[in-house]
């Protein structure tokens, strides 16, 4: 097995992304059964309920009772995922922020049946990684998410309806006049249109046929090159 710190990738691909960015800092597998002597494991995978479900069930069979697993889930109930690992007060939601080198702020969300240990563990893990950890409720996008995606959608009904209105001057103004340090077009694109549509779908916020359309038109944002902005060049 593999001591320290155990990146697991889905497929091959991916695994040879994460060693070109991560070097030798982080021991990349693709077999799930090398995290097997792991006491703390990270759910990071796509924002979808029922690939999460599968993955933690697997996770919950195969590691120690005393380890700790959390999910990094976004708008996702931590409730139903701590269940579908078989260990709901081994569980936390652990909500981390991009760009992750620079937000402090980590949301922590626990099943009811989490124990004191569990939290604990959570927080002081948060806290040694330089952020800074706020309990919240498990209710859909807890809070940032649900007070920020329907802003967010707020602005592309406002660009559809504005005559002649640019993402550059919506942007422009929420960074000038609101103090935020990206405007809502760019944090979208930033997040990705589909991870934002998905998230808007959780917390049951109608979502702009713009954003629908630059989804169809295959631009999803920086990761795709285009989104409300042009990444090409």
């Amino acid at each position: 097995m593999h001591p320290g710190l155990v990146l697991w990738a889905r497929s091959e691909p991916s695994a040879d992304r994460a060693r070109e960015r991560l070097g030798a800092h982080v021991d990349v597998v693709t077999d799930i059964g090398e995290l097997a002597e792991s006491t703390l494991v990270i759910e990071s995978v796509v924002e979808d309920m029922d690939v999460k479900r599968q993955i933690l069930g697997e996770l919950g069979e195969l590691l120690a009772p005393e380890a700790l697993i959390a999910s990094t889930t976004s708008s996702l109930s931590v409730t139903e995922l701590g269940a579908a690992s078989g260990r709901p007060d081994r569980f936390a939601g652990i909500h981390v922020f991009n760009p992750v080198p620079k937000m402090k702020l980590v949301e922590l969300a626990f099943p009811a049946e989490a124990t004191d240990d569990t939290r604990s563990r959570a927080r002081s893990l948060c806290e040694s990684l330089g952020k800074e950890p706020v309990e919240v409720p498990d209710l859909p996008g807890f809070v940032v998410n649900r007070l920020l995606f329907p802003y967010l959608f707020s602005a592309v009904r406002l660009l559809e309806e504005g005559d002649g209105l640019e993402p550059e001057a919506i942007d422009a103004c929420m960074k000038m006049g609101a103090g935020h340090p990206m405007g809502p077009l760019a944090l979208l694109d930033f997040v990705g249109l589909d991870v934002s549509t998905a998230i808007g779908e959780t917390l049951g916020v109608e979502i702009p046929q713009t954003v629908r359309r630059l989804m169809d038109e295959g631009k999803l944002g920086r990761k795709s090159g285009a989104g409300f902005y042009d990444y090409s060049k």
